[in-house]
């Protein structure tokens, strides 16, 4: 492609979305360059403090079981207070409590502050993607959710190279300076991103009269059976790209490769998606979500399942290709689907239970390979995966078979609902795009 070519598609990559949007996608990108917790908590633990390493696993379980409370409790919040409010929460507190474990020495403390951490780096997802439902067109939001995506893994390439300098010199630098992006983020938020949740509930008709807001609880969405079979199918999908972090190490150290030759290894998988997120997205973008969701559960169960037979950090690297390829079209795909099928006045909590399930999911990863491995040795946690990934792949064809085409891209095709004419009667008035999506979900 041409100079010239290039700088087209840049700008119709980036061009049309709201300049809100931008701003909470530089808060995220700030977030995710001070991400030194994530990443080197367990070497702090071990080589620094001289704690065993059953005592780091205990503290990342307590750490990723914060995440998974808070995942429900900050989509309450994110509609009964507000998008904003629940950002600005949820980042001054993470700002604190990383920088409050720094100083920790106690083991009890260590630990208590480190499910602190969790709850509170969890907290703003769900509100971060319900403001970017609010904000962006229902035709631009695969692309938005793209691009946040790319923020996303190039905030944490980059932190985890900056990060490998800050822990040779100072862990406790790591912690404050995290602290420190993660409060300017704050800043960010309060300056630039005005609250999106809408004003009044839509209405929506029912046999006994009309729903609003107050309507939609945890137990509305637990009892949405499309949209908690799209949660478990996440789940299932998430499960297998966990495994890139927890079984793969370990598979590898079992065939005599180092630290560094994984690290060589995974790294190909933050390249990939930051080189290829957004051309694959321009491609994907207004094609059938139900064919990617399914290609990508296929790719990505079968592509961890052909580490069985890696033996060289090639061929690992060649395995890695794979199922990033899957990850780059599944991430995006499978966030606009959770968000055409959450009502408008509900989507805190939708997207509060959609981060669970990966919450869960980093959770049940290490549990899972660990069990596997030691008991039945790696090839099987892989033929796992591959089973696995085709099982998601066919949960996805029969949850969305019913669902035609045209009522997938519903939200993509109806343009926003005119103004009723005057003289038209009410129960002719054409039903707006979230009325429709709720009646289908």
């Amino acid at each position: 492609m041409s100079v010239a070519g290039l700088r087209t598609a840049a700008r119709e990559t980036v061009s049309g979305l709201p300049r809100e949007f931008w701003w909470l996608w530089l808060s995220t990108l700030v977030n995710r360059l001070g991400g030194f917790v994530a990443t080197f908590m367990a070497l702090y633990l071990t080589l620094d403090r001289g704690y065993s390493a059953s005592y780091a696993g205990l503290v990342a379980a307590l750490h990723g079981l914060g995440g998974v409370i808070s995942s429900l409790g900050a989509g309450v919040m994110t509609d009964r207070l507000g998008r904003r409010p629940t950002m600005l929460i949820a980042q001054v507190s993470m700002a604190a409590s990383v920088a409050v474990l720094g100083f920790m020495e106690h083991p009890v403390a260590i630990a208590a502050v480190a499910f602190l951490v969790g709850m509170a780096s969890n907290a703003s997802r769900p509100a971060v993607q319900a403001m970017m439902a609010d904000i962006v067109p229902p035709k631009d939001r695969v692309r938005a959710f793209s691009l946040n995506y790319w923020a996303i893994n190039l905030g944490f390439a980059i932190s985890s190279a900056g990060a490998g300098f800050i822990a040779e010199y100072s862990y406790l630098a790591g912690f404050l300076g995290e602290a420190t992006m993660v409060l300017a983020c704050a800043v960010v938020v309060f300056l630039k991103v005005p609250e999106s949740r809408p004003e009044q509930a839509v209405l929506v008709k029912t046999a006994g009269g009309k729903r609003g807001e107050d309507d939609v609880r945890l137990i509305t969405v637990l009892r949405d059976g499309r949209f908690m079979g799209v949660v478990g199918l996440s789940f299932l999908v998430s499960l297998i790209f966990q495994q890139g972090y927890v079984g793969l190490p370990v598979a590898m150290g079992t065939d005599g490769l180092s630290s560094s030759d994984f690290g060589t290894a995974i790294a190909v998988n933050g390249v990939l998606i930051v080189a290829l997120q957004i051309p694959v997205t321009r491609f994907i973008q207004h094609r059938d979500p139900r064919r990617l969701l399914i290609i990508s559960s296929l790719l990505a169960g079968y592509g961890f399942g052909l580490t069985a037979f890696a033996g060289s950090v090639a061929a690992y690297a060649l395995t890695v290709c794979v199922w990033t390829l899957a990850e780059i079209v599944n991430a995006p795909t499978q966030t606009g689907l959770v968000v055409q099928l959450s009502p408008a006045q509900g989507r805190g909590r939708y997207q509060g239970m959609y981060t669970m399930s990966w919450s869960v999911a980093a959770l049940v990863a290490p549990l899972m390979s660990g069990f596997v491995i030691d008991h039945y040795g790696a090839a099987w946690l892989w033929g796992a995966c591959a089973v696995i990934g085709t099982v998601a792949g066919l949960g996805y064809w029969l949850l969305m078979r019913n669902l035609p085409r045209e009522e997938i891209l519903a939200e993509e095709a109806v343009p926003e609902p005119a103004p009723v004419p005057a003289q038209a009667r009410p129960d002719q008035a054409e039903p707006d795009p979230a009325t429709v999506m709720e009646r289908a979900g």
